[in-house]
């Protein structure tokens, strides 16, 4: 396995303890790789700290998001091959050569999947679960953690799609999903994540909305017909139960049914015209390397 041309990219936003114990165990385990750590806006020692331990520093001004960092930091990477892990003591640094060899096999990006057990709480793990069926629906390919940060990718490819990431939590959903539509392989890789150091920047309720808003972004990102279809057909199955009901008890056809069924056009429309935008965002992803 030649690590001179691995980047290692660690966002981190006040996660000084974190990082203490995770920088010399990834230098450790993989000695010649470039370890670049964003700091997203922290209020704590975490700039000084990574850069004590041997790390390369990029920093933020002002908190711009975990998606914001992994950006910046991609852009920043000298690697060909860039491993993105958290900060904050969830992936173990000894899990890194196993995605390295199984990228090496030929793949474009390999995931750390969690299992059940390594959910940050029952609610979390329920809300993973669902997003990686409907995604699995949306591939038609297994989706074993569709959320996890951990992840090994080839450098040229993961830039393709740097537009296209937000700058919130949920710039592993897009980018999967990306990976996915413009044809690239995709790997899984069994890991267990330990609990973390600190705590979470994620809220519930702050981020709850928004966390269910990414399955809508899923369906539109990746294949926006199989959103809007379903969609339409309800419509359509209304309109034309209610015309039913209503020749049968009226003998007419009532501006309802007319909406109902006008409403079920315009949804499949609204979903063919998607389709076509959404393939406008891989147009040129034959020319990642």
């Amino acid at each position: 396995m030649s690590t001179s041309q691995i980047t290692i990219i660690i966002p981190a936003k006040n996660e000084t303890a974190g990082l203490r114990q995770v920088l010399p165990l990834i230098r450790e385990t993989i000695p010649h790789a470039e370890i670049l750590v964003v700091d997203d806006g922290s209020t704590d020692e975490t700039s000084r700290v990574a850069h004590a331990l041997g790390a390369i520093v990029h920093s933020h001004p002002v908190s711009m998001g975990n998606g914001a960092a992994i950006k910046s930091g991609a852009r920043a990477a000298r690697g060909d091959i860039l491993v993105f892990m958290d900060a904050d003591g969830q992936h173990k640094p000894e899990d890194i050569p196993r995605l390295l060899n199984m990228l090496e096999t030929g793949y474009d990006m390999v995931v750390g999947a969690r299992s059940r057990a390594s959910q940050a709480g029952a609610h979390r793990a329920v809300i993973n679960a669902i997003y990686n069926k409907l995604a699995t629906w949306m591939v038609g390919s297994p989706v074993l953690d569709l959320t996890s940060g951990f992840r090994a990718v080839d450098a040229k490819r993961f830039r393709q799609f740097l537009y296209l990431l937000p700058n919130g939590f949920s710039y592993p959903t897009t980018i999967t999903m990306s990976f996915f539509r413009a044809g690239y392989s995709v790997a899984y890789l069994p890991i267990e994540a330990p609990p973390r150091i600190g705590t979470s920047h994620i809220r519930l309720l702050r981020d709850g909305l928004r966390f269910f808003l990414i399955i809508f972004k899923i369906g539109t990102l990746y294949s926006p017909l199989k959103l809007f279809l379903p969609i339409s057909a309800a419509f359509f199955c209304t309109g034309i139960g209610y015309y039913t009901y209503t020749f049968l008890a009226y003998g007419r056809f009532t501006n309802m049914s007319a909406l109902l069924f006008i409403t079920a056009v315009l949804v499949f429309l609204m979903g063919l015209v998607s389709e076509q935008i959404s393939a406008l965002n891989y147009k040129d992803s034959d020319s990642g390397h």
